[in-house]
This record gives structure tokens, sequence and C-alpha cells, in this order.
């Protein structure tokens, strides 16, 4: 295992722009108060959405697309720099009318609704292709 101390900085919330995309919504407050790094978590509901399944026999995301409503149960994530530019991470629970739960890789969805918080780090994280999982990883 690989472990650092992080210090907090700074602590943002924010409300999601109807329409918009969920995920560069969050990358786009990330680029906009210059945040290398922090942990977030999210609810609200998107119209549609896109969820990553990473198979890790293959070494390689599969993609399952969602053309309804969906709530937002949770949705927790980080902010980190991949290539140079904020990369939001980002992980959710979404359910369906019936209450049935689909979950995973939130790669895409568009926002209905939706609220955020954001608490950032002093020390910036950088990704870097890891060669056994075949992922971008932290350092």
């Amino acid at each position: 295992m690989d472990y650092r101390e992080v210090a907090g900085e700074q602590e943002f919330v924010a409300r999601l722009g109807h329409g918009a995309d969920w995920r560069e919504e969050i990358e786009s407050l990330a680029d906009d108060e210059d945040v290398d790094a922090a942990w977030f978590v999210a609810m609200g509901a998107v119209q549609d959405a896109d969820v990553w399944f990473y198979d890790q026999d293959e070494t390689e995301y599969r993609e399952v697309r969602f053309d309804e409503p969906l709530e937002v149960a949770s949705c927790v994530g980080n902010v980190s720099l991949l290539d140079g530019e904020p990369f939001a991470h980002t992980h959710a629970v979404l359910s369906r009318r019936s209450g049935q739960a689909v979950a995973g890789h939130l790669d895409s969805a568009t926002v209905f609704a939706g609220e955020l918080y954001m608490r950032t780090f002093e020390e910036p994280l950088v990704r870097e292709h890891d060669e056994p999982t075949d992922l971008d990883l932290w350092l």
C-alpha cells in the first residue's frame, strides 16, 4: 500500500447546472478554482447516464447506457491531475423508478439537479499508468 498524509485546504458547495454534464461540472469547478486534488460527495438526479464497469480480466471498461431519469442516491469521488488537467474520478449509485439500483464508474450523465460538496487538498494528486491494473492511478 502506498499512502501519505494530506491536509485539507478549501471547501466548496455547488449546485450543478441543469442540462450540463455531471462529471464535467465537477471538473469545471476544479479548473476554475485551480484544484489539483480533492475529495467530493454529491447527490441529486440525472436524465440519463453512462456507467462504466472495469472488466479486470480484459483490463478495459464496459459501458452501460441508461436513457431514463435516475436518482443519484450516492456519488463519491476524487479530483486529481490526469495529463495535466483536472480529472473527476466519479462513482455513483443510481436508482430507477422501481427502486432498483445501478452503480459503477459514472462517465457522463445529464444533470437534472445536483448538489456537490468538495474538499481540496494542499498537495496535488497526479494519475499515472499502473501496469498491474492497466489503470491510471494516483502516484
